[in-house]
């Protein structure tokens, strides 16, 4: 499969409500999307690192930047049949995990087009649905999160996530835990806390959550070895597992109970799988994340979800509940699964962005050719 055009896009695609963390509030979801070309065939990746260098190191100006000038010439002309060759040139690049997950989840869309299977049956899914979760930011009033986790447990969601940040924590979550006392919650700390907050951590084990997510320090795994020590609740680690390796060193080190993986954070589909494997030898339960990508990211998380040991429901929303109108031909909605709760079917065609709406949104282009 020889690639022998890349065309990169830095879009921003504005939101219907901010998306306030303990990182900060994005009006608008920056995204690098990455269209891959081999013979008549063409593949779509997304990644979305943000606006700023907020969630992780990486934002999308410096993302679209280091594809174009050093990752996309390194892989252009080159014929790859596998995932693993793509990581292996990317990986003369240090770090760059949002960057090189732009050309490694175009990839394996134009493998699956190619190839004629789904995406979700080529990374190795033997199932085509899965439950998803629903996921609160930081609002205006508590009120206004008491009405909107009671629809979520009214349409019978499996778990809701709360985000948890100074001045929005244990008041929130005891108003949220005394108005629905048996509903399967947890937390996203977004890096806000530190080792030293470990008696509020140890207050919050009376709520019965399901985990903490990334309580501490984006980079760190010997913290979160510690805090997982000293509280009853299951820590689970996000921002610090960049890379197939850095799970790996987790996983020794006993830092966390739940892995939480983004196609995005850990350099795309491939370091995705790998960790997915990882984990499930470790006896180590994951759950798909998203970035509030486009229904064009958001199907390659729906595949990847698709893996047997992605056992907690999935951060993967409907394209309403964020954007006026997606990014995408196809905006990616929820159905009820089996099991009568909601969920995301596979796609068995992915959906590429409309042309009209990328040229609307895009604020930088860059094509790279052989």
């Amino acid at each position: 499969m020889k690639i022998e055009r890349i065309e990169l896009y830095h879009v921003a695609m504005p939101l219907i409500y901010p998306w306030r963390t303990a990182y900060g509030e994005d009006a608008a979801i920056h995204s690098v999307l990455c269209r891959m070309i081999s013979g008549s065939v063409e593949g779509w990746g997304e990644s979305t690192p943000l606006a700023a260098p907020c969630y992780s190191p990486e934002w999308a100006g410096g993302v679209f930047h280091t594809v174009s000038e050093w990752l996309a010439p390194a892989v252009i002309g080159q014929d790859y049949e596998s995932g693993d060759a793509l990581q292996q040139t990317l990986s003369l690049y240090k770090g760059n995990p949002f960057a090189k997950a732009a050309l490694d989840n175009a990839w394996w869309s134009l493998h699956s087009r190619i190839s004629g299977i789904p995406l979700h049956t080529a990374l190795g899914a033997t199932r085509d649905e899965v439950p998803v979760g629903a996921d609160f930011g930081v609002m205006d009033h508590l009120d206004d999160l008491i009405e909107a986790v009671g629809t979520a447990v009214a349409e019978k969601f499996p778990r809701i996530k709360l985000k948890f940040r100074p001045g929005w924590d244990v008041p929130m979550l005891q108003a949220v835990r005394s108005a629905f006392p048996d509903d399967i919650f947890h937390i996203d700390c977004n890096s806000g806390y530190r080792l030293s907050d470990v008696a509020l951590f140890q207050a919050i084990d009376e709520f019965q959550l399901a985990m903490i997510e990334q309580p501490l320090q984006h980079d760190d795994l010997t913290d979160h070895r510690e805090l997982q020590k000293m509280i009853q609740t299951p820590v689970c680690l996000d921002e610090s597992i960049t890379h197939p390796y850095r799970a790996q060193q987790a996983v020794d080190l006993k830092s966390c109970q739940y892995v939480n993986v983004k196609p995005g954070r850990v350099g795309g589909l491939t370091n995705a799988v790998k960790i997915h494997d990882l984990c499930q030898q470790a006896g180590i339960p994951c759950w798909v994340g998203g970035m509030l990508e486009s229904a064009t990211g958001a199907s390659h998380c729906a595949a990847l979800a698709m893996l047997d040991n992605f056992t907690y429901p999935a951060d993967i929303f409907p394209s309403e509940k964020y954007y006026r109108e997606d990014l995408a031909e196809v905006p990616l909605s929820l159905s009820v699964t089996n099991a009568g709760v909601p969920g995301v079917k596979a796609f068995s065609e992915l959906p590429d962005p409309d042309s009209g709406r990328l040229q609307a949104l895009t604020i930088q282009k860059k094509i790279i050719s052989s």
